[in-house]
């Protein structure tokens, strides 16, 4: 049994689905592996996302002490986003769930050329594919 802020869990993966219980999440945990965003840099690399969404996964992963939020005090105001030590943890699981997805598109589909998902962002976010 594990319990974190007064609710229980049978098992840990019911922790880790719990956390990221929605793609959102995980497409930012993925946009601040390579560099700290802002909100508005966020939603240009999610734009599929409605900003008021993307606030309410912002907020939900800081809560979870997955993502920092820093607010500095300028005019107008900078709000920064980064990965916490426990969200810097999660890089080797996205790099396995990189090498699975490119696995899994080779073994059902094809590759196609210009991809989103360019190999020196990869690298950025990851370290070295291979």
């Amino acid at each position: 049994m594990y319990k974190i802020n007064d609710k229980e869990y049978e098992c840990s993966v019911a922790v880790t689905l719990d956390i990221f219980n929605d793609k959102w999440k995980l497409f930012i945990i993925w946009h601040l592996l390579a560099e700290n965003k802002r909100f508005k840099d966020l939603h240009q690399c999610i734009p599929e996302v409605s900003q008021k969404t993307l606030t309410i996964k912002l907020k939900e992963l800081e809560l979870k002490n997955i993502i920092n939020r820093e607010v500095f005090a300028e005019v107008p105001t900078k709000v920064v986003y980064s990965l916490t030590d426990s969200g810097k943890k999660l890089r080797p699981l996205f790099k396995d769930m990189f090498h699975w997805g490119i696995t899994y598109v080779k073994d059902h589909g094809e590759v196609l050329e210009g991809s989103k998902c360019c190999e020196s962002e990869v690298v950025k976010k990851i370290g070295s594919i291979g």
